[in-house]
C-alpha cells in the first residue's frame, strides 16, 4: 500500500478492526518514511455475471429488473417483501458461485421459476406462463399439475 502522501511503498499497519457485519476490515497505516497515518478499507469486490439475451445480446445484471419481474408475478399475492428479498439474495448467490463471466437469461429465468414455486404457486404459474410463452391450454394446464399435491 503506496501513502497517500509521499507515495512511499512502506507503510505499516498500525491497527485492524472488523465492521459490525465482518465484510468490511478498517485497516490504520502508518507511512514509515513520512510518519503520516491514514486509513483504508478492505472489501470483497463480487462481480455478477453478464447476462446474454436470447436475441444475444449482452447486458449487465440488474438486479432492479430481477425484483421488477418477481414483485410482478407476486402482485396482490400474500408474500413478505422479506421473503422477496431473500429469494433474490438467493438467487444472486448461486450465480456468483457458478464463477461465470456471462450467463444466458434464460438460466436466471430458471432460478427465478425456482425461487416462486417456493413462494407461492400462483406466482410460479404466473411467472411460467409468460417466462416459457405458452401457446395453448394444455401446456397451462400441465405447469398447474404440476404445482398440485
Amino acid at each position: 500500500m503506496r501513502c497517500p502522501f509521499c507515495g512511499d511503498p512502506n507503510t505499516q499497519v498500525t491497527d485492524t478492526r472488523e465492521n459490525d457485519d465482518g465484510d468490511v476490515v478498517r485497516r490504520r497505516r502508518r507511512c514509515l518514511h513520512c510518519d503520516k497515518r491514514f486509513t483504508t478499507y478492505e472489501r470483497i469486490d463480487l462481480k455478477m455475471p453478464h447476462v446474454i439475451k436470447r436475441n444475444g445480446h449482452r447486458s449487465e445484471f440488474d438486479e432492479n429488473k430481477l425484483a421488477a419481474s418477481m414483485e410482478l408475478a407476486l402482485r396482490k399475492r400474500p408474500v413478505s417483501t422479506e421473503a422477496v428479498d431473500a429469494a433474490i439474495e438467493r438467487i444472486k448467490s448461486r450465480l456468483i458461485v457458478l464463477g461465470e463471466n456471462e450467463i444466458g437469461s434464460a438460466q436466471i429465468g430458471e432460478q427465478v421459476m425456482q425461487e416462486l414455486k417456493r413462494l407461492d404457486k400462483v406466482a410460479y404459474i404466473r411467472y411460467a406462463s409468460v417466462y416459457r410463452n405458452f401457446t395453448d391450454v394444455d401446456e397451462f394446464s400441465s405447469v398447474i399439475r404440476e404445482v398440485q399435491p
